[in-house]
């Protein structure tokens, strides 16, 4: 998958993820080991995005399975086509009374019956889920768990019960073993903490917001037309709008989306009054909109960032998680 380190940095930012050392390190350990990756951190940083990276750098298909509050089996796993079995059993009426005809009763009637649940328990009529997709890919697969804290504790067992040998039990197939094995990336908000048996399965990366040094690279990556001044005295403005007390502070993407929005506009230079007219883009929350607007004048001025450009980036892409 990767041959080395240095190996995953090349190939993340072809990807256009730009990653330090250790998010590389990371995930080439999790490749070669064969081990689930749990990303922690802020909502924001690039823990979804990297999982996508990753997908594009090894051209891998990714499959995402979204978590949430009442995420269960059979919308992770697999479920069995009802409406499919119902039409084919619909189709098949006159040869079901064929077979039925002469049963003596109506106990071998249903023995007749039970004999024939393969034909509609099997590959056939069998749903696969994201779970399920990833284990029996033909092709190794990039499978993304994405924000696993957002799931019930009794999903989180379930989970760990499949990563670790990738393996699926279907009562009516029985065993399924895994046909490759797929490169996992869980990512974590830390709504709420993890198990010690996930966490010792896995894996662990931290990723949180990049220094301005990264963030700029960032920035100058995705948004090349942007001038050198402007773009430090974004990323210098978007650190100063972080310390805010916010509802949501300002995630990678959506300084990248601020960075594009001034350069379609045509500015050349920061000031409060630009600012205000275009924080729909680093901002979603009223609240939030109006702290950095009340503060603007101290928040939003031409000063350079700290750091310049390296063209070595550590922080990653922008990414929803």
């Amino acid at each position: 998958m990767f041959e080395s380190v240095e190996s995953v940095r090349a190939g993340l930012q072809a990807a256009g993820y730009l990653c330090n050392v250790e998010i590389a390190t990371a995930v080439f350990l999790s490749a070669r080991l064969q081990k689930p990756l749990l990303v922690e951190g802020p909502a924001g940083v690039g823990k979804t995005e990297l999982g996508r990276a990753v997908s594009r750098a090894t051209q891998r298909e990714l499959v995402r399975m979204q978590c949430y509050e009442g995420l269960d089996e059979s919308k992770s796993l697999y479920e069995w086509a009802y409406a499919k079995q119902l039409l084919y059993a619909e189709l098949l009426k006159e040869k079901l009374k064929e077979l039925l005809s002469d049963a003596p009763s109506f106990r071998e009637s249903i023995e007749r019956l039970g004999r024939e649940d393969d034909a509609f328990f099997s590959d056939r009529f069998l749903l696969p889920r994201p779970l399920l997709k990833a284990i029996r890919s033909a092709n190794p697969v990039v499978l993304l768990v994405d924000e696993v804290d957002k799931s019930d504790a009794e999903f989180e067992s379930f989970l760990l019960e499949v990563l670790s040998d990738f393996t699926v039990t279907i009562p009516e197939l029985g065993t399924l073993l895994p046909t490759t094995i797929p490169f996992v990336v869980l990512t974590s908000n830390n709504a709420r903490e993890m198990s010690d048996p996930l966490r010792r399965r896995c894996l662990h990366l931290y990723i949180d917001y990049p220094d301005p040094a990264r963030e700029l690279d960032i920035v100058r990556l995705h948004v090349p037309e942007i001038a050198q001044t402007l773009a430090a005295a974004l990323i210098a403005a978007v650190g100063r709008v972080r310390k805010l007390d916010l509802r949501k502070a300002p995630s990678i993407s959506e300084t990248i989306d601020w960075a594009r929005a001034l350069v379609v506009l045509g500015a050349e230079h920061l000031d409060p009054e630009t600012a205000k007219q275009t924080l729909g883009a680093l901002l979603k929350y009223e609240g939030d909109l109006k702290r950095a607007t009340d503060a603007a004048q101290s928040l939003f001025v031409e000063e350079p960032a700290a750091a310049a450009p390296t063209g070595t980036g550590g922080g990653p892409r922008g990414g929803r998680n």
